[in-house]
């Protein structure tokens, strides 16, 4: 799989999100038809997957799984998980093989010692409006400068939190001067209509959620420092079973090729996800764009230990992570 290439409005959706956390603290989080075996050659690759995305609709589909039984290789399904931080952990705790999150939650993970690997990246998009900060439709704050002395949700170590650095190191306010709330989506939404917190520091499909249907609105736009997202897999399933998981990407990357050129259906699909309207999913699918999922080259992984180096700096990772060496030996 030397050159993995396809496009996605969907895979961001599922690979934004929270850094490393207790699984068994996470709320609204369920693993279904999964095993807990060691993947020695069994021909068995356990797709994890959070609420919304490609993988779940493709669960629903159903094509993926005829595809991979044709080449006598079996898929369960983990999930759906309500954040990046509890699929991660499912990883590590062996009842999911792959997952797809944004590169922040991820090499935090890998940086508290997960056993993961990069197997795929999705280069960021400037233009994209998949990440904001949003405050309730009635607040005084217009603009980045007006949380001085605010208090903002973000998800600790994941990509709430580094967007708002990232947009207080650009509108140059120190972050001393705002307050970070860790909390995970379950909790920062309401907490942020209850008022709780003066602002949230989010990413899709919450932006859209809190908009149509909370009056919420935005102060930002678009990122000033756009992510990756990264395809993640177990160290061991990568290691053992190289052939499933190269069908497991092409696979996908069909599915993938399906949801862009059938949007609308897409959209369905989303709505029976998650449990959204119509209005937010068409929203999201706006705000997502397209995507594009590829092997990592040297600019890649360059830019990626960027992120990796600079998260260090600002005390967000425990050691640094030497990227090109948690590249997947099925990405080389």
């Amino acid at each position: 799989m030397n050159a993995l290439l396809f496009t996605s409005y969907w895979l961001l959706l599922t690979i934004s999100g929270c850094a490393s956390t207790n699984l068994a603290n996470s709320a609204n989080t369920t693993v279904t038809n999964v095993s807990n075996q060691t993947q020695e050659k069994t021909g068995l690759i356990r797709l994890g997957f959070q609420k919304g995305g490609a993988v779940p609709i493709a669960r629903q589909r159903g094509e993926l799984a005829k595809k991979l039984a044709a080449q006598n290789i079996k898929v369960e399904w983990a999930g759906p998980f309500d954040r990046c931080a509890t699929l991660l952990q499912a990883i590590n705790a062996n009842q999911a093989d792959i997952g797809g999150c944004g590169d922040i939650p991820g090499l935090s993970a890998i940086a508290a010692g997960q056993e993961l690997c990069i197997g795929a990246v999705q280069r960021p998009r400037p233009e994209s409006l998949a990440s904001a900060i949003v405050v309730r439709g009635d607040s005084s704050i217009r603009k980045p400068a007006d949380l001085i002395g605010k208090k903002v949700a973000v998800n600790q170590a994941g990509a709430g939190e580094y967007l708002l650095l990232k947009v207080l190191e650009k509108e140059n306010i120190p972050k001393e001067k705002v307050q970070r709330v860790f909390l995970g989506p379950t909790d920062a939404a309401p907490a942020l209509y209850q008022g709780t917190v003066d602002a949230w520091a989010v990413w899709e499909p919450y932006i859209s959620v809190a908009e149509l249907e909370h009056g919420a609105r935005r102060i930002t736009t678009t990122h000033p420092a756009p992510t990756y997202g990264v395809m993640l897999v177990r160290n061991d399933t990568a290691a053992k079973s190289p052939e499933a998981v190269k069908a497991a990407f092409t696979a996908l990357g069909e599915e993938y090729e399906w949801l862009n050129t059938n949007k609308e259906k897409s959209s369905e699909f989303l709505v029976k996800e998650i449990k959204i309207s119509p209005a937010v999913a068409r929203r999201v699918t706006e705000n997502q764009g397209p995507q594009e999922l590829v092997i990592p080259n040297a600019d890649d992984i360059a830019k990626i230990q960027k992120t990796a180096d600079w998260m260090l700096e600002q005390k967000i990772l425990p050691r640094r992570v030497d990227v090109a060496a948690v590249v997947c030996p099925t990405a080389r």
